[in-house]
């Protein structure tokens, strides 16, 4: 499989929200990063993933266009449009990929986007004033963080 057809398989896997197909595109140690959650790695990484797939009542929906990949590295644009939890307001994100591969698998994955613009879709007013502060990010970073190891510490529960 090339890397251009690895990329295309994990936002295929995105789309049909099957978690399992994302994961088998990911390096063991992958490093993960985007503005909400900041900096993941390895199986937290695959863990958050899972915790925004678990979520149907978001209603998430997923595009993607313009893959590009070399030997080294790929890029691509998605949007990912859904229901924000905490607001219940919708939201239509505007995503660029940035990608790196180490043994035919993706090894960096950074997303970008316009943390403002998400801010005000999701939170409204609150959001339009605040978006675009170092304050609300470390703040939204370590909200969504905690959700996640809620979401760890719950699925870990079920297993038992």
């Amino acid at each position: 499989m090339t890397n251009t057809e690895l990329i295309n398989q994990f936002y295929i896997s995105f789309a049909n929200k099957d978690i399992v197909g994302m994961l088998a595109c990911y390096h063991p140690q992958i490093a993960f990063e985007d503005p909400a959650f900041g900096k993941l790695q390895g199986k937290r990484a695959g863990d958050m993933w899972r915790m925004l797939l678990s979520n149907d009542k978001a209603g998430l929906k997923i595009t993607f266009s313009d893959v590009q990949a070399d030997e080294k590295s790929g890029s691509a644009n998605w949007t990912a449009d859904y229901t924000f939890g905490q607001s219940g307001r919708r939201v239509y994100n505007v995503i660029s990929a940035r990608f790196e591969f180490k043994d035919k698998l993706i090894y960096r994955h950074r997303d970008h986007f316009n943390l403002h613009r998400w801010a005000k879709q999701a939170l409204c007013m609150s959001g339009f004033v605040l978006g675009w502060t170092s304050f609300f990010k470390q703040k939204l970073q370590k909200n969504a963080n905690r959700n996640l190891d809620y979401f760890i510490q719950k699925e870990a529960s079920k297993s038992k």
